[in-house]
């Protein structure tokens, strides 16, 4: 089953600009796939146009069997794709259980189940001891992963990613990357990953390069 079906995906800017340019692939259930490519190459245009952040100018695009213009962002953000950003994005004065709390706030509406499953994240990815610390107080390292747990708070199908080591230093980058990896293997969670770094792309079952907002190699 695929579960992104792209065609033919064009996104320009102002009529002058061309971000993506005719990109056309797909994504199978299971499969962990890097777009990988220099800055500038459309790889996080592409992640947002899949996660409905912004449209195509042309093309189609098809998730979960849907066209993405069909999808209620709400359904498409809570139930199919978790979202993991290059710089965090956490509520900073929250702590680090509570901004994983908050992508449950729409899905489960039991303060102590909430509390429980955000907890139980955290610990799986070594923050057992640091629920209750202000995000202000946390590593880089550490927002990155309290970012993780809360993009696959709700469980999503489709794990989108942009350049999530991108503001790490190399032992929070393979913390990271171990994180990922141990998920993954053991939810089986679809994940594509905008990188420009050959260790994510290593643990990647495919890679699809860009260049100028075209695909040269997949």
């Amino acid at each position: 089953m695929s579960l992104v079906e792209a065609h033919n995906i064009c996104r320009t800017f102002g009529g002058v600009i061309t971000a993506l340019d005719d990109i056309s692939f797909s994504v199978s259930q299971g499969e962990t796939i890097a777009l990988l490519g220099p800055s500038g190459s459309g790889k996080s245009t592409l992640l947002n146009i899949i996660a409905g952040f912004e449209p195509a100018s042309s093309g189609s695009l098809n998730v979960c069997g849907k066209s993405i213009t069909d999808w209620h962002p709400d359904d498409l953000h809570l139930r199919v794709v978790g979202f993991l950003f290059q710089q965090f994005h956490l509520v900073e004065h929250l702590t680090a259980v509570m901004n994983v709390e908050l992508a449950l706030f729409p899905t489960c509406r039991q303060p102590q189940r909430r509390f429980l499953k955000s907890s139980l994240l955290l610990q799986e990815v070594g923050l057992g001891e640091r629920l209750h610390v202000q995000a202000t107080d946390l590593s880089g390292g550490e927002r990155q992963r309290v970012a993780f747990c809360r993009s696959i708070a709700n469980e999503p199908q489709l794990l989108l990613a942009d350049e999530p080591t991108g503001n790490l230093d190399k032992d929070s980058s393979q913390t990271l990357l171990t994180t990922l990896t141990d998920h993954i293997e053991k939810h089986g969670t679809t994940l594509v990953v905008a990188t420009h770094d050959d260790d994510v792309a290593r643990i990647c079952s495919r890679v699809i390069r860009l260049e100028d907002g075209k695909i040269v190699d997949s």
